[in-house]
């Protein structure tokens, strides 16, 4: 039972919301993991600019992101080739890239923020954001 569980939980293909959303967490938090790690070694090691940095390493999250979301997460689109996919996928991260850099800015220059904190709040929003736009714009339509 456990092991059927598990199985359902981290290897079975799935179109259920919620499970995609779990999965969806694990890969974000490996994404997390590369965005917030490369934002702190680019402005405080390299002496990057905090919005540049914050640019970058998002960059390096949504690559991150959509390989093991394509890989784990959601089947591909039955509909598109694979740089169509990446594409879409990439178009909304760039809107994500949106909301990040203005939540960003915002929080560490209007409200004087430390910009690492400015990033976790803004990690929380755009994770909600990729999640439902990649789902239901880009992933829903889908052969199984």
């Amino acid at each position: 039972m456990i092991k059927q569980w598990l199985h359902t939980l981290f290897v079975a293909p799935t179109n259920n919301t919620l499970l995609q959303l779990f999965r969806y967490g694990f890969v974000g938090g490996v994404a997390f993991v590369v965005d917030y790690g490369s934002l702190y070694v680019l402005t405080e090691f390299l002496s990057v600019p905090y919005l540049w940095s914050a640019a970058i390493a998002f960059i390096l999250g949504l690559v991150t992101n959509y390989l093991l979301s394509i890989s784990w997460v959601f089947k591909k689109n039955a509909t598109m080739q694979r740089w169509q996919e990446f594409l879409f996928f990439a178009i909304i991260g760039v809107i994500g890239l949106g909301f990040n850099e203005l939540i960003m800015y915002v929080g560490t220059d209007m409200l004087h923020l430390h910009y690492m904190l400015s990033k976790l709040i803004s990690t929380v929003i755009v994770f909600f954001w990729n999640f439902f736009a990649r789902k239901y714009l880009l992933f829903n339509k889908r052969g199984d």
